[in-house]
């Protein structure tokens, strides 16, 4: 018992180095206005972007993902608002979704608690060229939906299981897996599994969020300021995904997350020294 005291009050201690000055509060604000807009923008929860920002400002990778998600819940629900507005959710897609994403969710807490640093940095890089190439590969129609049948519904529910490990193992909502998988395999148009996306990651963030704060791994005021801000930010990025073709999207983000996986390496090979 003592062990696992100790243990929880390492996590506590570990969560609370991140840069609360003037300056990091400045540095979360710019997260929060940059998370917003991709959230909106690519049905993503912004953990690509809160996570290295989180672990620049002193936090380690495993406080960090923890952290993001909590960011990612008022993120997740103006973005679904802001789709919603507009025709482009599909609920039952989002539902099937959620369904995996709450037992996936749990499962990729458990693993952040335990696995090491390293396995985690190393997890991100895989994860973010997975991104990469599924952006670079495929322009999804505009003008497609999803036809539902047994097959399709049970496929969607698998499909949640593992974004919901991705969005408790790295802090991220998941979305980079549904939208991708949604729109490949089934056949709804950018928008719609955008939308989707942000409405499945909402409940399976507030779950993982639960299940990270009773392990003590989250850092509310970062999370929050992010949060709160990217909620603001996210109807812009929505306007702005809706004026822009599907391929000029795709290459937008894949771009964008080059940059950050040449970070993630570089970051990744130094722990990996240490």
């Amino acid at each position: 018992m003592s062990e696992v005291s100790t243990a929880s009050t390492t996590a506590h201690t570990e969560e609370n180095h991140v840069d609360e000055s003037p300056r990091g509060i400045a540095v979360m604000v710019v997260v929060g206005v940059l998370v917003g807009l991709l959230s909106g923008l690519f049905g993503i929860g912004g953990g690509t972007i809160i996570v290295p920002a989180l672990v620049w400002l002193g936090l380690t990778q495993r406080h960090a993902a923890a952290t993001s998600m909590l960011a990612i819940v008022p993120t997740s629900v103006s973005g679904v608002l802001a789709y919603a507005v507009e025709g482009n959710v599909d609920w039952i897609a989002a539902l099937l979704m959620f369904l995996g994403m709450f037992i996936g969710g749990q499962i990729g807490s458990l693993l952040l608690s335990r696995l090491p640093e390293v396995v985690l940095r190393w997890a991100f890089v895989v994860f973010m060229a997975f991104i990469i190439v599924s952006q670079l590969i495929f322009i999804p129609s505009r003008d497609s939906s999803i036809e539902f049948n047994l097959v399709t519904v049970l496929l969607m529910i698998v499909f949640g299981v593992l974004a919901g490990i991705l969005a408790g193992l790295l802090g991220v909502g998941g979305g980079a897996i549904c939208v991708p998988a949604l729109s490949i395999l089934f056949g709804a148009s950018d928008l719609i599994a955008r939308g989707a996306s942000l409405l499945s990651m909402f409940p399976n963030a507030m779950t993982t969020t639960v299940a990270n704060v009773r392990r003590k791994m989250v850092h509310a005021k970062a999370g929050l300021i992010i949060g709160i801000v990217a909620a603001l930010t996210a109807p812009l990025g929505t306007w702005i995904a809706g004026a822009m073709s599907p391929r000029a999207g795709g290459i937008l983000f894949a771009t964008y997350l080059t940059v950050l996986l040449i970070r993630s390496i570089w970051v990744a090979l130094k722990v990996t020294r240490e």
